[in-house]
């Protein structure tokens, strides 16, 4: 099959660009003829507070890569369409309502009468904190395209909402771009925690932080990540008005694959004590590292992780259930108990199946 995956990649930095480089080389690992078609510039800068690119790939970059688009110049977005009229599968990244103006061009260019079947891989259907345009925008490709994916079962049914399309939902498959450097287990406690990646409000760090004020006064934080916005600011507030000062270390800044292995040492635990989610590798990245994860019940994450048996889930947007659950994570043997439950991802058969999901479109498609 001919396939283009249209996304963010190298020098782009994050999540989204490391799932799609990553998809691109395991459609390509099973046979494919594939194509990624990335930007140049995704979108203004001032939309994205921080930093956008960095010098070192974090995954071995995609061979077969143009880096044409812009949101800048529409005549890239009608360009790329024209390139792709020959393709069997074009998979659009979805991972912000900005980016649909290209995809509307890119959908023109490749004419009324497609052969390609077209699929919205939609990492996020709608944006964690919305503006009234953003569905809208959102709607106009969905109800344009073949398929839709996504990644956990509330977002299917936010997408079914905005178009007669095909919906599947499928876990995202592990994506590990920081493997462990060995895999002794550590049977020390720690009494530390680590909060990881961007830090936006939907990530509910200010609830972490109350909930370990409130839960067991020996146990510290490290939170390491891009600070959205004026967050920094507003931690730090928060942070000395709960008086967590010699508790909490906050590192701020983007952290790239080579420092991850280093935050995981020497943590019992990886707290994710999100308002909302839709998916994360993060706690796949937790357990390469054989650290468990508390995590909220939203989005995919339940499906994540075993609970009792290698995490914790806690009622969202919660600080006494959360502080809670850190008591009794802390209580008796239960910190190492759930260490001892961790294993390493096995990407093998969830990337087998999510590809095999995907693909599933243009064959349906076909028929």
């Amino acid at each position: 099959m001919r396939i283009a995956v249209i996304g963010p990649t190298h020098p782009f930095k994050g999540g989204i660009s490391q799932y799609t480089t990553e998809l691109a080389h395991q459609l390509a690992g099973v046979g494919h003829d594939v194509r990624l078609e990335s930007w140049t510039r995704q979108y203004p800068a001032f939309l994205y507070p921080g930093r956008l690119t960095i010098e070192r790939p974090e995954l071995p970059p995609f061979p077969h890569t143009r880096r044409r688009l812009s949101w800048r110049r529409p005549d890239s977005w009608f360009a790329c369409g024209r390139r792709l009229r020959d393709h069997d599968l074009v998979v659009l990244v979805v991972a912000s309502p900005v980016q649909m103006p290209a995809y509307r061009g890119i959908l023109a260019g490749m004419g009324s009468n497609r052969r390609a079947t077209v699929v919205t891989q939609c990492h996020n259907v709608l944006p964690h904190e919305r503006r009234s345009v953003d569905e809208r925008l959102m709607r106009g490709v969905l109800t344009r395209v073949d398929g839709v994916l996504t990644h956990s079962d509330d977002q299917g049914q936010l997408a079914s909402t905005l178009t007669d399309a095909a919906v599947s939902v499928e876990q995202l498959a592990p994506l590990v771009v920081a493997p462990a450097t060995a895999h002794v287990r550590d049977r020390e406690l720690h009494r530390r925690l680590l909060f990881f990646g961007l830090v936006r409000p939907y990530k509910g760090l200010d609830v972490l932080l109350r909930a370990l004020a409130a839960g067991p006064a020996d146990v510290s934080l490290t939170v390491a990540g891009e600070f959205w916005g004026d967050m920094p600011d507003q931690v730090a507030h928060l942070v000395t008005e709960l008086d967590l000062a010699d508790r909490v270390d906050l590192r701020c800044g983007y952290v790239e694959a080579a420092e991850v292995p280093g935050l995981f040492r020497n943590v019992d635990a990886l707290a994710m004590p999100y308002r909302s989610a839709t998916a994360s590798v993060n706690a796949y990245l937790a357990f390469e590292h054989g650290v468990p994860v508390i995590a909220s019940r939203v989005g995919s994450l339940p499906d994540d992780l075993r609970e009792g048996v290698d995490g914790m889930l806690v009622a969202p947007d919660d600080v006494a259930a959360l502080a809670t659950a850190l008591t009794n994570f802390y209580s008796g043997d239960t910190a190492l108990r759930l260490r001892s439950g961790v294993r390493r991802p096995d990407a093998g058969p969830q990337w087998s199946r999510y590809l095999k999901t995907l693909t599933s479109f243009a064959e349906a498609h076909a028929r």
